[in-house]
């Protein structure tokens, strides 16, 4: 609900061109700035007798980070267009304007902005004033950021604007607003030790929890980027504490999907730490957050992380799990469709790929998962083709030999020699320069498996496929420092030599 606040003076006026419209009054609170204080939410609006309307920092969010005018006159036009347009309905908004266009474009801005509508930056206007110069060099940012054509997002000057914005700010609450979007556009650019110094330097100007938490909740975002394997275990432990710090903001604030939102990272920061009972009690947490507050698109984003946590708890020797991570990655298929998001549904199939290769069950199921398992690791490979996703393409091959080494015999076909091939496509990709260690792992796979061939063949020996896994092992060997890997090499090069001497190979 919107809600304006103003003076006891001013209270009557207030409350009558609220009341002029009718039904407005059901959607719009007027409050006595003494009886509560206002958010900083673009939902709220203050009215003074000196300064007229004026637009808290929108902190919560709630609206695109677009600046209005410091100060606007304070009428009933102005209140009602602000009021409709803060409803969403833009048409009764731009008829209140007609009598100012420097409101009527800005809120026409807005309204592009919110639906995905490229605008002009010539659009903009800018006038006298300390206020209007940085209003100008923010909106100038936002709008290269936001609001540009592909062919016409030009890195160099959101990046002007941005600096531009920041080096005129009036305030350190108004420098924080504008370095939260240049932190954003910096990590979204990959620039993260950039964004990770802003917004430290920005929580030590903000002048309000409010801007220094969401500077937090930014970082985060910062730090999750930068986690890489191995996890550094200092940059979990602060991430870990600053994501619960901000939690707490945002329960004390009532804000439940920016709450769910967060636990679902703290969710996956717990399971980089590999605390999976933690980090599904977060995850769950945020499901049920989001099924109350009707988002289902947001529903779905946390069934897929609640997937790949299940899927990843069952892999380590829980395999239990695997039912749970399939029933949460069916009900975001609800949502990422094929057509509508090929991407997530390809990396869902693939999950589900191995989830139906190793789920427990009886024997005479095996054949029917078996199946499933086959179909979805090809719907994976319809999207993750070589040409255009190289690496994926390669796991996805590299898990479906794999997946194909654990399903029941096949009476028309040799899942073991298909899975060599599929090794072998993996490892087309995953070269010795590019992906060594991911290499590695698929050459001692193609190794493993050729163990379950015959190795003895028709005339006492298969000379090339033991020649070929002699090779796979030493290479594998020698591709990475990785101690799991080098043990896993040697004792397959062990095993390869006793095997040479008893079949007397030479």
């Amino acid at each position: 609900m919107l809600i304006v606040f103003t003076t006891a003076d001013l209270y009557p006026q207030v409350q009558s061109i609220v009341d002029s419209i009718p039904r407005l009054n059901e959607l719009v609170t007027v409050k006595d700035m003494l009886d509560q204080k206002p958010e900083p939410s673009a939902y709220h609006l203050i009215v003074r007798s000196k300064s007229g309307i004026v637009q808290p920092i929108d902190w919560f969010n709630v609206l695109p980070p677009y600046l209005l005018p410091e100060a606007i006159d304070f009428n009933a036009d102005h209140l009602l267009g602000l009021l409709f347009a803060k409803l969403g309905n833009y048409e009764n908004a731009y008829d209140y304007f007609q009598g100012n266009q420097v409101l009527l474009n800005d809120i026409d801005i807005i309204n592009c902005l919110q639906n995905g509508i490229p605008v002009d930056t010539q659009r903009l206007t800018t006038a006298l004033g300390e206020f209007e110069e940085y209003r100008f060099c923010h909106n100038s940012a936002i709008l290269h950021h936001y609001a540009a054509t592909e062919g016409s997002f030009d890195t160099d000057k959101t990046r002007y604007f941005y600096r531009e914005a920041l080096n005129s700010a009036p305030d350190g609450e108004h420098y924080a607003f504008t370095a939260r979007q240049y932190a954003i556009f910096l990590t979204d650019c990959g620039e993260l030790l950039q964004a990770e110094h802003l917004l430290e330097d920005a929580i030590k100007t903000a002048l309000s929890d409010d801007a220094i938490m969401e500077m937090k909740a930014v970082l985060c975002g910062v730090w999750m980027k930068k986690l890489v394997v191995p996890y550094d275990t200092a940059l979990l432990a602060t991430l870990k504490n600053t994501l619960w710090e901000v939690l707490q903001h945002y329960q004390q604030q009532g804000r439940p999907t920016e709450e769910a939102l967060l636990l679902v990272d703290a969710a996956q920061v717990a399971n980089y730490a590999e605390s999976f009972a933690e980090s599904l009690g977060y995850i769950t947490r945020a499901v049920d957050i989001l099924r109350k507050v009707d988002m289902p698109e947001l529903l779905a984003q946390a069934q897929y992380r609640r997937g790949i946590l299940l899927y990843t708890w069952a892999k380590k020797d829980s395999p239990q799990f695997f039912r749970g991570a399939l029933e949460a990655f069916q009900e975001a298929l609800k949502v990422f469709s094929r057509d509508e998001t090929p991407e997530v549904f390809a990396d869902i199939q693939q999950y589900l790929g191995v989830i139906y290769a190793e789920i427990p069950d009886e024997v005479k199921k095996k054949s029917i998962w078996a199946g499933i398992s086959a179909g979805s690791f090809q719907q994976a490979l319809l999207y993750y083709t070589t040409a255009d996703h190289p690496y994926e393409y390669a796991m996805v091959c590299n898990n479906y030999a794999n997946a194909l080494t654990k399903y029941p015999a096949a009476v028309h076909s040799d899942n073991l020699e298909k899975a060599l091939f599929y090794y072998t496509e993996a490892l087309a990709v995953r070269t010795a320069a590019d992906w060594p260690l991911e290499r590695a792992v698929t050459l001692l796979n193609y190794v493993e498996t050729s163990w379950f061939l015959n190795l003895e063949g028709k005339n006492g020996s298969d000379r090339s496929l033991f020649d070929q896994m002699v090779e796979h092992a030493q290479e594998a060997l020698v591709l990475t420092n990785d101690p799991a890997i080098i043990k896993e090499a040697k004792a397959q090069l062990d095993k390869l030599a006793e095997l040479r001497v008893a079949l007397e190979l030479v």
